[in-house]
């Protein structure tokens, strides 16, 4: 049980880490580059997030459901289940909001970052920002319950 609890916390904590970085870090950063730069990045990790991320969200999603069995008989046991909740509620959600408009900027030639595509990325950011806190959410009602 400890090796699923260290795990856990640790591929949940680097996952929320790296999306709260996007969010806080590397957009504001983005967003003051030269047009050409900024579609450039924007489109490069728009590629390789979009591949990366459906698998490591699948994965966290198992570990929590997988503590969650676990720990169901322990007291405390809803936070995981809480957790496991918001996860998959942010996974659904994340396909229907954010796949869609990270796909979009994914498929443009570098040149192509109008205004318009700036709005969208702006878009999608402030519907990340909601992510994030659904992240970070989850994450402390994981640990609350490992405590």
């Amino acid at each position: 049980m400890i090796f699923l609890d260290i795990l856990t916390v640790v591929s949940v904590g680097l996952m929320t880490g790296t999306e709260f970085a996007v969010s806080v870090f590397i957009n504001p950063v983005v967003w003051r580059m030269e047009d050409e730069a900024q579609g450039f990045a924007v489109r490069a990790f728009a590629l390789v997030l979009g591949r990366v991320m459906p698998f490591w969200y699948s994965g966290n999603l198992l570990l929590l459901v997988g503590e969650a069995i676990v720990r169901r008989s322990q007291p405390g046991a809803w936070l995981l289940d809480g957790a496991c909740g918001i996860w998959a509620a942010v996974i659904v959600l994340t396909l229907i909001f954010l796949v869609p408009i990270n796909n979009r900027i994914g498929a443009l030639p570098d040149h192509a970052f109008s205004e318009a595509v700036k709005r969208e990325h702006r878009q999608w950011d402030s519907r990340h920002r909601l992510r994030v806190v659904a992240l970070v959410v989850a994450m402390g009602m994981l640990l609350v319950d490992l405590l």
